[in-house]
């Protein structure tokens, strides 16, 4: 009778974790709603994908596509509460209810769809090299007895420890930390997403992304809480067929294009309705 008992409290308790979870899941567009804001999570220095500009606002690729995200759920592209992340901090944001959804550059990675939900994809980058063009890395094994600079929760962190762990790794919190490492000569070289790398060289003459691709093409995507499935199929939804055929390249002409000129071919950045090319 004992077991009886225990097996029916423990069925009970399954079923009222279920049902509470679903709940969760259905009110999560709701809670937006009531609230009158979506909580995007973005980069305040990651330029000229997420960042502040001289006037206190908000700019950016990611910027461009969390307006349209707000107008198409709330009616209103300025209802959102941008909330700032550094790269290590992404996932607690979301696991702590800091933000509903991350656009924060995010590259879909195995491991981290174990602890979030990744929508369709907006975004192919691959990881690349910058060095001074005083004494330029063109090859990986020049790093060897040298120190790379990589900033913390990012791919290139991961990649390079698991990669090649014989190689120093400067670790930084920070974007712009990270950067003006590189500049103080902290580090021979700095690896990040290749598409920051190729801005920030054009922005800063006396260094050049020699090592243009490393590692396998990756996408980024939005991403939310685990088992957020009424939002993630929004979004899913939103990026399939919402936004029309072509707002990514739009999005990479308002925001990419005055930074890269004619030295980025879209085509290896943009990802339209969630389908890899």
């Amino acid at each position: 009778m004992k077991k009886l008992m225990l097996g029916v409290l423990v069925l009970l308790a399954a079923v009222s974790a279920f049902a509470s979870g679903k709940k969760e899941a259905v009110d999560s567009i709701e809670k937006i709603k009531q609230a009158g804001k979506v909580r995007i999570g973005v980069f305040a220095d990651k330029h000229p994908f997420g960042y502040v500009d001289a006037q206190g606002k908000f700019q950016g690729y990611d910027i461009y596509f969390a307006h349209r995200i707000a107008k198409d759920l709330l009616g209103d592209e300025n209802a959102i509460e941008f909330v700032t992340v550094e790269p290590a901090s992404r996932v607690e944001h979301l696991e702590s209810d800091k933000v509903d959804i991350i656009l924060a550059n995010f590259t879909v990675t195995a491991q981290r769809a174990e602890v979030v939900d990744f929508a369709l994809p907006y975004m192919k980058v691959a990881l690349g090299i910058v060095s001074p063009d005083s004494s330029p890395i063109t090859e990986i094994s020049q790093l060897a007895g040298k120190k790379l600079i990589v900033i913390k929760g990012t791919t290139a962190e991961t990649y390079f420890t698991e990669n090649y762990p014989q190689i120093e790794l400067v670790k930084f919190d920070q974007i712009s930390e990270a950067f003006n490492a590189l500049k103080d000569g902290r580090g021979a070289a700095l690896s990040q997403d290749n598409t920051l790398l190729f801005a920030w060289a054009i922005e800063n003459p006396g260094f050049s992304t020699r090592i243009g691709s490393i590692g396998s093409l990756d996408t980024i995507a939005p991403a939310v809480r685990k088992g957020n499935k009424v939002l993630l199929d929004w979004l899913n939804q939103e990026i399939s067929s919402g936004l029309g055929a072509a707002f990514f390249h739009d999005d990479y002409r308002a925001t990419l294009l005055p930074v890269y000129g004619n030295t980025v071919d879209p085509e290896s950045v943009v990802v339209e309705r969630g389908v890899v090319q």
